[in-house]
């Protein structure tokens, strides 16, 4: 009877929210029942309830659709569960450990988003889900585990910890089925997979294959690009795959016509979805993000560096107390602000060539050098060739990387973790370094040449 319930309850949310979105195009909504919260699978006691911040943050004026009133902080945790992780539950096969339909389990994935409509930004912390921090009731331990042991609100505990007390608004948890849903239901994605992935794990009917290169992918495929890290940086090149694929979602997907659509993308994803968002705090975020400017989409990593053997026996991400102060101080506004900015000699900057031309690092290289940036060095090529070359904020220091757009005259700045990870700024050359070293002669096309 309540599963009957619940199915009706959300039926009639997702025709609402239709005609919410059907009236707001003509200018107008409709103003009833929009303070509920349909999607919340796991019930909140009073006490976990509490965890999350006080008070709505949309604004509805007479019959306008809601708009975000003030800067909100949502914790999304993204859960990949299997039938062994759940004792309890019957196994058709030993063997195999098949998905569960679950949000019970470790998170797979963390990230904490803040819409602020105060700068017009939204930034998008990833969390290493390996994360060493501390978890009420577990001690210090890995930042996944909290789901597993006391759901939303103690991961919600355990990452405000982390942060040192950056308050948190509500959360959203999803698992892997509901990712691939999703994906399918936006028409799948473009995006350049940097080099060939191939994995097998028969106990889970795992089997990654991707080639390098640019391809549109399908939900199943998405989850094979995300769920892979079976090379050098494990979950952190994960992590920066993640961000790739965000990006691109955002740059393809969200638009007002992705809004009119939100009952039917809610309606494939609603089993594997749990969210203490009302209705019209549902509506005044994704009305937000799909106004916003792309360069005005942040995303970050947890600062903090690998655990060495002799530290501790399990695998870790330590965090940079540090560093994350600074960063909750510049994209959260939570803490002291940082006094001021890394000198140029003291900024590590990492140079990633998309081209195929070598000059263009030694051009890119000698102009910082000359400019008093004294730590520049060639990394490893960037696989996807750019027409505009990146200057990639990896430790979140905009400031210095608008600085060193500045000397170079050239390229676009992109906040996100996506470059070298121990340095501050990467720089992937594009062919847009050509326009600024007239000396150098326009490389011929392959298919030109002789």
């Amino acid at each position: 009877m309540l599963n009957i319930i619940s199915k009706t309850k959300l039926q009639l949310f997702l025709r609402l929210v239709g005609l919410a979105l059907i009236s707001a195009s003509t200018g107008t909504f409709l103003a009833a029942g929009f303070t509920s919260t349909p999607l919340l699978q796991r019930q909140l006691s009073a006490a976990e309830a509490a965890v999350f911040g006080p008070g709505g943050f949309s604004t509805q004026l007479g019959f306008q659709t809601p708009t975000l009133s003030r800067p909100v902080n949502i914790l999304v945790l993204g859960t990949k569960v299997l039938e062994v992780d759940l004792p309890d539950t019957p196994r058709k096969d030993p063997n195999y450990h098949a998905l569960v339909n679950s949000l019970d389990g470790l998170s797979d994935t963390l990230l904490l988003l803040r819409f602020d409509p105060t700068t017009q930004q939204i930034s998008v912390l990833s969390i290493p889900r390996d994360t060493r921090t501390w978890v009420e009731g577990q001690g210090e331990s890995k930042v996944n585990e909290a789901n597993a042991l006391g759901g939303p609100a103690l991961s919600a505990k355990a990452v405000s910890e982390l942060l040192a007390g950056v308050g948190i608004d509500r959360y959203i948890r999803v698992n892997v089925q509901g990712v691939q849903n999703l994906v399918d239901a936006l028409g799948g994605v473009t995006v350049y997979v940097p080099k060939e992935m191939k994995y097998q794990d028969d106990s889970q009917h795992l089997y990654i294959n991707l080639q390098a290169g640019k391809q549109h992918l399908n939900g199943e495929q998405v989850l094979q690009f995300l769920r892979y890290r079976y090379d050098e940086w494990g979950d952190i090149g994960r992590i920066q795959r993640q961000q790739l694929l965000m990006r691109a979602l955002v740059e393809q997907t969200l638009s007002p016509t992705t809004i009119t659509r939100l009952p039917e993308i809610l309606a494939v994803i609603q089993s594997h979805l749990d969210t203490n968002l009302s209705v019209a705090e549902l509506i005044s975020l994704v009305s937000f993000a799909a106004k916003t400017n792309r360069s005005d989409i942040q995303m970050l990593m947890l600062p903090g560096r690998f655990s060495t053997p002799e530290e501790y026996e399990a695998s870790y991400w330590l965090p940079d107390p540090e560093g994350i102060a600074t960063m909750s101080a510049r994209y959260f506004y939570h803490g002291k602000k940082a006094d001021s900015n890394p000198a140029p000699e003291l900024l590590r900057i990492a140079i990633q060539n998309s081209t195929d031309q070598a000059k263009a690092v030694e051009a890119v290289t000698t102009t910082l050098k000359a400019s008093g940036y004294r730590n520049v060095y060639q990394a490893s090529p960037w696989s996807e060739p750019l027409s505009v070359t990146r200057i990639v904020v990896q430790q979140g220091d905009i400031t210095s990387a608008k600085a060193v757009r500045q000397k170079l005259g050239f390229g676009e700045i992109q906040v996100e973790s996506t470059g070298i990870l121990d340095s501050d700024i990467t720089i992937q050359v594009g062919q847009d370094w050509l326009s600024h070293n007239s000396n150098i002669p326009t490389p011929v096309p392959l298919s030109n040449q002789n």
